[in-house]
């Protein structure tokens, strides 16, 4: 079979791409290796009547350009606003609630330092004025100094001018992008547990502790989020994340590609120095001039071109890349919400709404989590991530019961599958006990559970060493570094391969804007070549 395109992986950056090609009037086909779409965007029936996000578990990142070219909307993606957006109980009975409305913030912060209260709304602003000078940036790729174009030197002078509005605030910008996120938080705000709330978003995935320089950058990457143009505010997807990744097959099924599931992948075939097509675990063989991969760039040209046909020094440079993860996921079906100390009843209530964080609740205990993980030991008290969509979304639990998620961390990277498995219930059982200090009683409430180690979530979801990202979002690895020097546009040393995975810019989370990127880089370079499809 020879068609026009493939595309391996139906991850949503996969099939982002694969619906932009179609779009152009390219015969697409994407190979996905599982029997479900989306990669770690999927929804899956674990247990009877109880639906979870078994990866990805919130939107945010998802670039509002991707949503109206691709009319996901009318593809029945709904988006449920989480506010308030994250909630921190404490075990005397105190939390923290943040959310859109100042307000709220004002009373909530007040509660632990009036100083806090008056200085959060600057910090706000701050982030609101990047986001808005930097986020253009996501949505095109990045200037390649090896190979510059005239549409550089354009888009390099609108992010200086852009830089230059900032005027007064630029210089804490820069320090907020490139200084730890400890020491940016400590120069703003004095209480706990806001300090500890606010880290999170630059620790989530990371490798990391609130001291490790480049962790400022990926918070500033995850304040970026948006739902129905509120700043800040993400959302559950109604159906759960797997009703995204429909959404997008939707949109590239209607442009005409052909998507297979359980058809994995087992090389991409290379002649001549170019991609030609590639060849399945089943012996099949499909031919194309154009192979786009949506796995991450090691797999792509390590595992599936192989190190003999890349050019000298690219393997090494590859191995280079750092894919540790110190993610456990626990997924749990609940015969009830939780009840928090001080807080709400039994129905949801504005605690349920959000991110609730549980565990390591200052700076402190942040950097205790993250060292004692770089030991090479389990921490006493993770970073605790919980959500419980079913409080905004019913649909996904029977009646009067509820679905939760936790993404816990940190957990030493280099443990193999036979040491999860000695380990694991010890310590699901370890982060539930830390859940029951601030709502007596949650273990109790759990009916089953899915815990997902590093080696488990590369095993599932083909994520290299469990890592959300496709790879560390240091700052050697960003913008036109990203994933390598030379393959920031997407193209591979391979004549004709192509990458368009979460390993390429701008990063991971559920964005959608490698996919399009790629796709529409994919397309210029065929329009200038002046090429058509055999």
């Amino acid at each position: 079979m020879r068609v026009d395109a493939i595309v391996v992986g139906a991850g949503h950056n996969g099939l982002i791409a694969a619906a932009y090609l179609a779009r152009a009037g390219l015969r697409t086909l994407v190979l996905e290796r599982r029997g479900c779409l989306g990669g770690a965007c999927v929804t899956e029936e674990l247990w009877p009547g109880y639906r979870v996000s078994r990866a990805a578990y919130v939107a945010g990142l998802l670039r509002p350009t991707v949503v109206r070219e691709l009319d996901l909307t009318a593809r029945g993606l709904r988006l449920l606003r989480r506010d308030p957006s994250s909630f921190t109980p404490l075990a005397d009975g105190r939390g923290l609630l943040l959310g859109a409305d100042p307000a709220l913030c004002a009373r909530e912060i007040g509660r632990f330092s009036a100083r806090d209260a008056r200085r959060y709304p600057d910090y706000e602003r701050m982030l609101d004025r990047a986001a808005r000078a930097f986020e253009p940036l996501l949505d095109r790729p990045p200037p390649d100094p090896g190979r510059p174009r005239a549409s550089d030197l354009a888009a390099l002078a609108g992010l200086a001018w852009r830089a230059l509005g900032l005027r007064r605030e630029l210089a804490p910008i820069a320090r907020l992008l490139l200084a730890p996120a400890r020491d940016t938080l400590a120069s703003w705000f004095e209480s706990e547990p806001l300090r500890a709330t606010l880290a999170t978003d630059a620790l989530i995935g990371a490798w990391a502790g609130p001291s490790t320089p480049g962790t400022g950058y990926v918070l500033f990457h995850h304040v970026m989020g948006e739902t129905g143009g509120a700043r800040g505010v993400w959302a559950y997807v109604a159906g759960g994340m797997g009703a995204l990744a429909e959404s997008i097959a939707s949109a590239a099924r209607s442009a005409g590609a052909e998507i297979l599931t359980e058809a994995p992948v087992a090389a991409i075939d290379v002649s001549g120095g170019r991609a030609t097509g590639v060849a399945m675990a089943d012996g099949r063989r499909f031919e194309a001039p154009l192979v786009v991969s949506c796995a991450d760039p090691r797999h792509t040209l390590l595992e599936l071109v192989g190190a003999a046909a890349l050019p000298p020094g690219l393997e090494a440079d590859l191995r280079t890349l750092d894919f540790r993860s110190p993610v456990v996921k626990l997924n749990l079906a609940l015969d009830r919400l939780p009840r928090f100390r001080g807080a709400g009843g039994d129905r949801p209530g504005p605690e349920h709404a959000g991110t609730i964080h549980v565990g390591a609740a200052d700076l402190d205990a942040l950097e205790r989590s993250f060292a004692e993980a770089a030991s090479g030991r389990l921490p006493s008290r993770p970073m605790i991530e919980l959500t419980i969509p079913s409080a905004l979304d019913p649909s996904l639990a029977p009646p009067g019961r509820h679905v939760a998620s936790l993404f816990v961390q940190h957990v030493p990277p280099d443990w193999d599958a036979g040491r999860w498995k000695l380990e694991r219930d010890g310590f699901a059982d370890r982060v539930l006990a830390l859940v029951d200090e601030v709502a007596p009683g949650f273990s109790a409430s759990v009916l089953h559970r899915d815990v997902l180690a590093p080696p488990d979530l590369e095993a599932v979801f083909g994520l290299a060493g469990g890592n959300i990202f496709h790879g560390a979002m240091t700052l050697d690895r960003l913008y036109f570094l990203r994933p390598l020097p030379g393959m920031a546009r997407y193209r591979t040393p391979i004549e004709g391969l192509w990458l368009c995975g979460a390993g390429t810019h701008p990063g991971g989370g559920v964005m959608g804007a490698c996919g399009r990127n790629a796709a529409r880089e994919i397309l210029r370079s065929r329009r200038l070549r002046g090429k058509t499809i055999a």
